[in-house]
């Protein structure tokens, strides 16, 4: 008889039908907390909190045209919010938004009225000079690797002197002529500054286009190769170019996009107003980034969403509104802002702990 055995494998008890098995390193962690991992849930409740008050505190807000006037005031923050956002995600910032919009209006205004010019050819030049706007902010950024803070400073001080001083040698006037009565007007205004009906209400076009842009923006960040360079770039821009990500480029682009929105909400308000003050626009950089931080982008870069800067945008709307239908004094505005921001920065703080925690 042998003296070997051989081995048999111990055979335990299968787990109940249903039953998942776990090897007590890993586990799902629950639906609240995977919610709160998402940038723009924190914003989406704080925008419901802002609406509810209002309806309450404001009843004109319960009107269908009060409303439709909320939503156009936020969607002109809003449009330039987006592109600001995205340029926050790939971990920078730029404070001459604000002044580029009256800058890209302004180029359009003087170029088609002083050169008795068809509008078009002032509105595509000033696409033009908004790009050249963004990609020289980007470029310098990029060889010289100072902060985009110091970088958009300097721009901003600059576009915001070139607008006044350039507009008082051309026309003699710290505002540009009236371009209504000028060839292709009217095709301009109707795409950038139209309205249409809803209901009886009348709703405005830039209302259609920020949503417009914000489900595209979406798309970009969550589904193409350059949304996972915009977070890669944003996260870490060293260990994103080791990986074969173009940071070059991608920060380049960035500047370029918040360029292109300048552009459009500055022929949005040249043809709403047909003339443009060129002093204006200094303070909006800070409307921007402070509708990107309340929806959810963190100023370090590689977190964001482009959904949360809606909500946020709409905040401001309603916040800016909301006290005019409230019959509170305007000045009170910036203070709601202010608290806004700091109480926006503090949840997603929260936020990002809780859902961090294991």
């Amino acid at each position: 008889m042998s003296m070997t055995q051989q081995a048999t494998p111990a055979v335990g008890t299968p787990p109940a039908p249903g039953q998942k098995q776990s090897d007590g390193r890993t586990r799902q962690r629950p639906l609240a907390l995977r919610l709160l991992a998402r940038p723009e849930v924190g914003v989406f409740l704080g925008a419901v909190a802002v609406l509810v008050f209002f309806l309450f505190a404001a009843p004109p807000v319960r009107d269908g045209s009060s409303m439709a006037n909320i939503l156009y005031q936020s969607s002109t923050i809003g449009i330039m919010a987006l592109p600001v956002a995205l340029l926050m995600i790939g971990g920078e910032f730029d404070l001459s938004a604000g002044v580029a919009v009256i800058t890209s209006a302004l180029t359009a205004s003087m170029l088609s009225y002083q050169l008795t010019m068809n509008v078009w050819v002032g509105v595509i030049v000033a696409l033009l000079v908004s790009l050249a706007i963004g990609a020289f902010n980007g470029w310098l950024l990029v060889k010289t690797g100072l902060p985009s803070f110091l970088v958009t400073l300097g721009t901003f001080l600059i576009l915001q002197g070139v607008n006044l001083a350039i507009t008082k040698l051309v026309t003699g006037n710290v505002a540009t002529d009236d371009i209504s009565d000028m060839d292709g007007f009217a095709q301009a205004q109707k795409i950038f500054a139209s309205s249409f009906e809803v209901g009886g209400v009348n709703v405005k076009i830039t209302v259609v286009y920020w949503l417009v842009f914000a489900a595209l923006a979406t798309w970009v960040l969550l589904r193409t190769k350059y949304g996972n360079w915009i977070f890669a770039v944003g996260g870490n821009k060293h260990s994103a170019r080791a990986v074969g990500v173009p940071v070059t480029f991608t920060k380049i682009s960035l500047f370029m996009l918040v360029g292109f929105g300048a552009w459009f909400v500055g022929m949005h308000q040249l043809f709403s107003f047909n003339t443009v003050q060129s002093g204006e626009g200094v303070g909006q950089e800070l409307i921007y980034i402070a509708a990107a931080v309340i929806g959810g982008c963190l100023l370090t870069g590689g977190y964001g969403s482009a959904i949360g800067p809606v909500f946020g945008a709409f905040m401001f709307g309603m916040v800016q509104q909301g006290i005019v239908y409230a019959g509170w004094n305007p000045d009170w505005f910036k203070a709601f802002l202010g608290v806004m921001l700091l109480g926006a920065v503090l949840i997603n703080l929260w936020v990002q702990r809780t859902a961090t925690r294991r």
